[in-house]
């Protein structure tokens, strides 16, 4: 199968995976997902280079989408966790595909 097999008049499949999971953020945080819930907190201590600004603008967007769930508790401070959806959970084999290639890459590069 090419990429000419597919009908892109509703949309190239491939673009509306990168709309959903795109940018330097949100496929980062949803591999830190796959491990389990974290707080926000967690979030930013995993990803240090992420701004906090940053870091809820990519929290907000991947919830929107339904990829994440956020679960606020009723507590002083609240606590605030995010985990992946049942549908988040689908982009496993395609966040591990990612880091599989990226490790490949970033060995290659090394070895250069």
């Amino acid at each position: 199968m090419n990429h000419s097999d597919y009908d892109c008049n509703l949309g190239c499949p491939v673009e509306a995976t990168l709309e959903l999971i795109g940018g330097k953020w949100k496929g980062v945080i949803l591999y830190h997902l796959l491990d389990g819930t974290h707080r926000f907190n967690e979030l930013r201590r995993i990803m240090p280079d992420v701004t906090q600004r940053m870091l809820t603008r990519q929290l907000r967007e991947l919830e929107a989408c339904q990829l994440i769930s956020r679960t606020v508790y009723a507590e002083v401070p609240p606590r605030v966790e995010y985990s992946l959806t049942e549908y988040g959970r689908t982009l496993e084999p395609v966040i591990q595909a990612l880091r599989g290639w990226g490790m490949q890459h970033l060995t290659a590069v090394q070895n250069q």
